[in-house]
C-alpha cells in the first residue's frame, strides 16, 4: 500500500511541475517579417547602388551536383545555359559579370536563389565560369552590373 501512496504523489509532483513549466515559461513568438514595403526600399536602395556601375563581389559556380535540378524560378537547371543565382536581386533580372582580373564579360539571367553572405557574391552557371575563364579554379572577383529592361 505504501508503494503505491508513493507513486501517486510522484506522479502528482510530475504533473504539478510540468504546470508550473507552463505558467513560468512563456509561449515562443514568432518571428515578424518586415512589411513589404521595407523590403521593397532595400531593394531599390541596392539597386542604385548597383546602377552607379555595378557592385563588386566573388563569383562561384554551381557543383555538378546540382545539374537537372529544379531552381528557385522552377526550372531546371543546365550548366550549358548562362544563368546565375543571387540572394537578393529578382529572379530573371539580367546582369552583365565582369571577371575583374581578365576583364572578360557575360550576360546571365538570375533564375536561382542563394544563401546571404557577409560579402556579395553570385553563383554562376558552368557555361558562364567557363566564358569569365575561371572554370576549374573555383572563384573570381567580378563586379555584377543588372541589365535595365
Amino acid at each position: 500500500m505504501r508503494f503505491e501512496s508513493q507513486k501517486i504523489m510522484i506522479m502528482a509532483l510530475v504533473i504539478v511541475c510540468q504546470l508550473g513549466l507552463f505558467v513560468v515559461i512563456p509561449p515562443l513568438k514568432a518571428d515578424t517579417t518586415s512589411p513589404p514595403e521595407t523590403i521593397t526600399k532595400e531593394q531599390k536602395s541596392s539597386a542604385v547602388i548597383e546602377d552607379l556601375g555595378g557592385v563588386e563581389g566573388k563569383a562561384y559556380y554551381y557543383a555538378k551536383r546540382y545539374n537537372k535540378k529544379r531552381t528557385s524560378s522552377g526550372a531546371i537547371y543546365n550548366p550549358r545555359k548562362l544563368t546565375a543565382a543571387h540572394p537578393t536581386l529578382s529572379l530573371g533580372t539580367r546582369v552583365k559579370v565582369v571577371n575583374l582580373t581578365n576583364k572578360r564579360s557575360v550576360v546571365v539571367t538570375v533564375n536561382d536563389r542563394c544563401r546571404k553572405h557577409s560579402f556579395e557574391f553570385i553563383d554562376l552557371s558552368q557555361a558562364a565560369a567557363r566564358e569569365l575563364g575561371f572554370f576549374g579554379k573555383g572563384m573570381a572577383r567580378v563586379r555584377i552590373i543588372p541589365i535595365e529592361g
